[in-house]
Order: C-alpha cells, then sequence, then structure tokens
C-alpha cells in the first residue's frame, strides 16, 4: 500500500468529532496496522523486518507493557493539555489573533480539545485515573509574552505542535501493545503534523524541519526553543546517508526524528507552573 495513501486515510479528522467513546469506532482500520509498519521503514527493509520479526520472539511482562502504554498516554495527555490551553486563551484573548487567522486556530483549538477528551477516556477505560491538567505558564518565568504578542504566539504554537509531532512518534513503542491506541495515536499524530505544517506556513516557514532549525525559512525560532529541534539534523537512516545524495537540508527534512519520553517531558515542564 502506498504510504500517502495509508497515511491519509489514517488522517480522517471526524474520527475526533464525535463526543462518544473513541475506542468503539477503531474496528474499521484495524488491517492498516501491519501495513502501517511495513510501509513506513526506508528503504525498502520491510520484507526483511517482516522475515526477522519471524524468526525472533520476545516475550514481554504484562504488567510492564501496561505500564508502558499507559505512561505514554498520560505524557500525551499532558501535551494536549498545554496545547488545548494554550490555544482557548490565545483565542479569548481580544485583539490577539487577527480576524484571517483566527478560523485557523479556532478549528486547531477544536482537534486540541477533542484529542484530550479521548485521551482521557481511554485512560479511564484503562483503569487508570488520568492525569489532572496541570497549571501552565505560557511565558515562561517571563521569558515570552505570547498573549501580547500575535508574532511570539505563533512562534510558540510552532514549537508545541512540532513537538507534539515528535512526541507522538517517540511514543510508537510504547503503546503497540494494543492496537486501537496504536491506531488513534497515528490519527492525532497526523492531525497534529498537519497543525504543525499550518503553523510554520503562517510564519513563512516551509512545513517540514531542515536540520536541527526550527526555522526552515524566513520565520526563524529564538534559541530558547532549540530543545525541541535537537537532532532534526540527522541523516543517517538504516545505514545510509541521505544528505550524499541529497544535501544535508534536505536529507534531514526527508525523515522527520522523535522526541524522547525524557525530551519530551523536559520540554513540557518548562510550561508547566
Amino acid at each position: 500500500m502506498n504510504i500517502l495513501k495509508l497515511l491519509d486515510k489514517l488522517s480522517d479528522d471526524s474520527f475526533f468529532s464525535k463526543q462518544t467513546s473513541r475506542l468503539d469506532n477503531l474496528s474499521d482500520i484495524t488491517s492498516f496496522g501491519k501495513k502501517a509498519a511495513v510501509a513506513a521503514i526506508p528503504l525498502g527493509l520491510g520484507s526483511f523486518m517482516a522475515t526477522s520479526a519471524k524468526a525472533e520472539t520476545t516475550t514481554i511482562d504484562p504488567t510492564t507493557m501496561k505500564s508502558a502504554l499507559t505512561d505514554a498516554l498520560q505524557l500525551a495527555l499532558t501535551l494536549e493539555y498545554l496545547e488545548d490551553e494554550y490555544y482557548a486563551k490565545g483565542l479569548a484573548k481580544p485583539n490577539l489573533i487577527p480576524s484571517s487567522d483566527r478560523v485557523v486556530f479556532q478549528q486547531i483549538s477544536k482537534h486540541e480539545a477533542a484529542h484530550v477528551s479521548f485521551l482521557k477516556a481511554t485512560l479511564t477505560s484503562l483503569n487508570v485515573t488520568p492525569i489532572a491538567k496541570p497549571t501552565f505558564d505560557f511565558t515562561v518565568n517571563g521569558a515570552f509574552a505570547p498573549m501580547d504578542d500575535y508574532q511570539q504566539f505563533l512562534i510558540l504554537a510552532q514549537a508545541f505542535e512540532d513537538t507534539g509531532v515528535r512526541a507522538y512518534k517517540g511514543q510508537a513503542g510504547n503503546v503497540m501493545s494494543n492496537k486501537d491506541v496504536l491506531q488513534a495515536a497515528l490519527q492525532i499524530h497526523s492531525v497534529e503534523a498537519r497543525h504543525a505544517s499550518m503553523v510554520r506556513r503562517m510564519r513563512a516557514n516551509k512545513g517540514w524541519i531542515e536540520l536541527a532549525s526550527g526555522g526552515s525559512g524566513s520565520g526563524g525560532m529564538p534559541t530558547a526553543t532549540n530543545p525541541v529541534y535537537a537532532g532534526e539534523d540527522v541523516t543517517m537512516q538504516a545505514g545510509f546517508n541521505t544528505a550524499t545524495a541529497f544535501g544535508a537540508a534536505a536529507g534531514s527534512a526527508a525523515y522527520d526524528e522523535v522526541l524522547t519520553t525524557a525530551e519530551a517531558t523536559a520540554i513540557a515542564t518548562l510550561f508547566i507552573d
């Protein structure tokens, strides 16, 4: 299956538009899990990985798997809480967001609110209490003023969305034990990527990340956001140096890197009071 068609299938926004339990709506895409895993592997290594998977079996303690799953969901919920409140506050602040851009952030805000509802419902369905919403400080002790300066609002919006995209990828291995949650995470991940691309273009940036810079265009990012982009300059993929064939910028942009649990947590913690 063509990976672009597959990801498009998994990114249907209407999936998150209902307020009922999202887990009940996942049965129609269960056949895509294995195809997604193989299609996402670079350089045609899908058949090799499939063969290796048959030859190598690992037993994992169910308690460990559930802990990894719920920790991943709690991290995702923290990030979604952050984005949800950020956009809600921005939209509520008079004269902050130009009228021409409000429709974009109104839609993004709806998505983030839906993601929060889904993650809380999922944790509850697993008999785990969702973490409480933290108290956020979007000024980071006065370093930013995003609710008074629209350009700063856009900068942090880009940083939050780029963080979310990388963080969801970084948790893929921790949610693979639950097929329904994995598929839902893929859907949220692709929507977050669309948010990131949209906000980046609103700042006159390219829709993708080149090297370890959040700018990739005329809209540079402050050094305070460097942790969001750390590691994005990697050009070695499955033993192949993409920079050799395409140049470092294009080579690094061709593959988006993950953020680990510790890295994503550290970024979110900066904005928690």
